[in-house]
């Protein structure tokens, strides 16, 4: 078959790009109903405490107010579901509280809502809000991970008193303690994962509107069936059909838009209660403390080793923040970064034992990696750190305990099956486009210059792009366009352009001519989102399923038409043609045909994942450090990634670009700042620092790719990789700098100047 020149593997520009480059891009906040009411939430000013409404009737009663709900109007409703079941080591269910749509009186963080104020204008909410009479008790706080886990420590929940709601246990203990027992030698770290907020360009709105017996939602999401089977089935109770959920154009995700927030329902329940449409909009500094906050791990990580340095078994003791209560996904979170926190290392043993606390802070969730960026900073910084303890070259150490190519498929210690992969090779790759031999002249002319110099890498791996299968429905029009119909939804990654390439794979289409519907439960029939980096190897592989069964019953139409057997016929620009001659029917012509129904012109494709997908790399990363301020800047950068088969090299540099200016932020600038009464000091972008152009280097992306054997098109997933292999590479960096000036072997997350500059004075 001759290549398609749209295809897979071509560098083609995102078609979405004019719609959004000339404003004409259309998000959640742009759209506007009729009659529509605006909402405001009236929030806590204290991180736990009781508190009382006082009479109601003057705010009510304020110019243009329809309606305030509390939780005498809301407590029909189910509350916000917590789908991510956590088993405790002895088998029994963790503890699940209450998490309702609003609290009765007593809160449990900083900025949870109590009410929800409805008016003809926005003014006009914020005026009733502020006469709504509240009396506050405040109660003791335990406002982060280290301060929840300490003992003594004030209860969130009275039900829990000593705050843990999970404690589970993954891997062998038994066999991991024995091994320990008999090591040569035993290395531990203690590692924060800072708590981190996820920033996207468009805040969360929503604009809810009755419909006869039923209601639409136009949201920003990252899937649009998941909010409405979570708000018909666990909140509403409800028949999932009466709720239509759109989603337009969407501002950036992140995984932060995949669940359920308290502003949805009491939007649906203020409309439902108006018969009137009831928009709600976000504003920036409420995004800070009503969306979910990401990492916050406390990490205990020890390493048994033989008298070689090779790895033999690992311990990891996990504390991880959930918040005040367990958001949609959040207690799978450290869960799944647990399965990874072996890495790329052949380590034949292992336990975690991971638990789950609660905290009088926001709750927590997926952020780009979900767990993933936690366990390889671990496992990373760690390996930097056992080199330094035990007088090891730090590559050397590597060599010594990467996973080789022909252990492939290795199971790791906690379960994962990795099915390929070249760790070594890509590690040597990045060292050498990072020019690693010519570092120590590069060192002498810094410390010439009076700055520190280091240099540091990340081999990391990942375990994405599986789940449940992701149907896709390709149709092909009267006019010779094409449709594409799937339940995911792109969030900035160009979705529009990725899956019009997989149609044009075997349709030899221009994109222009394929269309990409996402973001409405009418339109299509299921959907299972985007997160996890799985709309292109599962998403994109039955996208690419439905266009081959499409081209084949095309061919087999204009086989009869053109009295050609169907192995004579080839598809080129939007035709079939006997091959080597000019007869040829066009689509619309194949179309028109009449025994061209619907059957044969609309097709469904799906793949169902065996197993994740385990795309894998190494970041290196070089830093110069100025003594005087503590100001760390990264003046090379290199990522050399295996991703199987690329679909379109400039859509993935930019996924790559981007996680990892998210890792490089994580690790270098933002600093999440909390006081001991569970206050957020950072709650804003005054105070909150987000990277910006200036602070990022120039990329050096290449890949070394290695099929992946379980995925239908052998892609492994991209979206998150950036952001995983990021931290370590760049912590690294700046601990290689710090030991070479002052012996300083570790140094926590945020690295930003002022801990670097503290580190550099403080006393030993």
């Amino acid at each position: 078959m001759r290549p398609m020149k749209f295809g897979l593997g071509q560098a083609l520009t995102r078609v979405e790009d004019q719609r959004f480059l000339t404003g004409q891009g259309r998000y959640a906040t742009d759209c506007h109903a009729r009659g529509e009411l605006h909402g405001f939430v009236l929030r806590a000013p204290h991180a736990s405490a009781r508190f009382r409404f006082g009479d109601l009737a003057a705010a009510r009663a304020m110019p243009g107010v329809a309606a305030i709900l509390t939780h005498a109007e809301v407590r029909h409703l189910g509350d916000l579901p917590c789908q991510a079941l956590v088993k405790n080591a002895d088998g029994s269910d963790m503890i699940r509280t209450s998490y309702p749509v609003l609290p009765a009186d007593r809160v449990r963080h900083v900025g949870e809502a109590i009410a929800f104020i409805v008016a003809e204008t926005l003014d006009q909410a914020r005026d009733a809000a502020e006469a709504i009479p509240v009396s506050w008790t405040p109660l003791p706080v335990a406002s982060g991970t280290a301060e929840a886990r300490a003992p003594g420590a004030p209860a969130v929940h009275p039900e829990v008193p000593d705050n843990v709601a999970f404690a589970h246990v993954l891997g062998d203990r038994e066999k991991t303690d024995a091994i320990f027992a008999r090591a040569a030698r035993v290395v531990g770290l203690d590692l924060v994962n800072n708590r981190i907020i996820a920033n996207y360009m468009e805040p969360r709105s929503v604009l809810a509107e009755p419909k006869g017996e039923g209601l639409t939602l136009t949201l920003g999401t990252q899937g649009s069936h998941g909010i409405q089977q979570t708000l018909a089935r666990h909140i509403l109770r409800m028949d999932p059909a009466r709720i239509r959920v759109i989603t337009p154009d969407v501002g950036g995700g992140f995984g932060t838009k995949a669940f359920m927030y308290r502003e949805y329902p009491l939007a649906v329940e203020a409309a439902l209660r108006l018969g009137r449409p009831v928009r709600w909009e976000s504003e920036r500094s409420e995004h800070f403390f009503a969306c979910a906050h990401a990492r916050d791990n406390l990490t205990r990580a020890e390493m048994a080793l033989d008298a070689k340095g090779r790895f033999l078994a690992m311990r990891v003791f996990l504390d991880a923040n959930m918040g005040a209560y367990l958001s949609q996904y959040g207690p799978f979170i450290p869960w799944i970064g647990s399965t990874m926190l072996t890495g790329c290392y052949d380590i034949p043993a292992g336990y975690t034992l991971i638990r789950g606390l609660y905290s009088n802070s926001v709750p927590f969730d997926a952020y780009r990696g979900a767990g993933r960026p936690e366990a390889a900073y671990a496992i990373e910084r760690f390996v930097d750190y056992i080199a330094d303890e035990i007088g090891m070259d730090r590559i050397r150490l590597r060599r010594l305990n990467l996973i080789k190519p022909r252990r492939m498929p290795y199971r790791t210690a906690t379960g994962r099956v990795y099915d390929s992969g070249e760790f070594e090779a890509h590690m040597d790759r990045a060292m050498t486009l990072a020019d690693w031999k010519g570092f120590p002249a590069r060192l002498k002319a810094a410390r010439k210059a009076g700055r520190l110099r280091g240099i540091g890498l990340g081999v990391y791996i990942e375990a994405c792009g599986g789940g449940s299968p992701e149907p896709a429905y390709v149709d092909l029009e009267k006019d010779g366009t094409v449709t594409v119909r799937i339940g995911t939804q792109s969030n900035g990654q160009g979705h529009e352009t990725a899956y019009a390439q997989l149609v044009a794979e075997h349709l030899d289409l221009p994109l222009e001519r394929i269309r990409v519907r996402q973001g409405d439960t009418n339109d299509t029939p299921t959907g299972g989102g985007t997160g996890g980096s799985r709309s292109i190897p599962v998403g994109g592989a039955g996208v690419a399923k439905a266009a081959e069964l499409l081209a084949a019953n095309l061919r087999t139409l204009a086989a009869e038409a053109l009295e050609a057997g169907a192995a004579d016929l080839e598809i080129a620009d939007g035709a079939v043609r006997i091959a080597g001659t000019d007869r040829r029917l066009t689509f619309a012509e194949i179309a028109a045909l009449p025994k061209a129904n619907r059957k044969l012109l609309s097709t469904t494709g799906e793949f169902r994942p065996p197993e994740a997908t385990y795309p894998n790399g190494t970041h290196s990363c070089e830093i110069e450090i100025d003594p005087e301020t503590g100001e760390a800047r990264i003046v090379n950068y290199v990522i050399v990634d295996d991703f199987g088969v690329t679909l379109n090299p400039l859509l993935l540099a930019g996924q790559i670009h981007g996680g990892a200016a998210q890792g490089i932020g994580q690790a270098m600038i933002e600093r999440f700042v909390q006081d001991a009464n569970g206050q957020i000091l950072t709650a804003s972008f005054l105070d909150y620092a987000m990277p910006r152009a200036e602070d990022l280097p120039a990329f050096r992306f290449e890949t070394r790719n290695v099929r992946c054997v379980t995925n239908a098109l052998g892609i492994k997933g991209a979206g998150e990789a950036g952001t995983i292999g990021a931290a370590p590479a760049v912590m690294n960096a700046i601990v290689d700098a710090l030991r070479r000036a002052k012996g300083i072997r570790h140094l926590d997350m945020p690295a930003n100047a002022q801990a670097i500059w503290a580190a550099l004075h403080r006393e030993v």
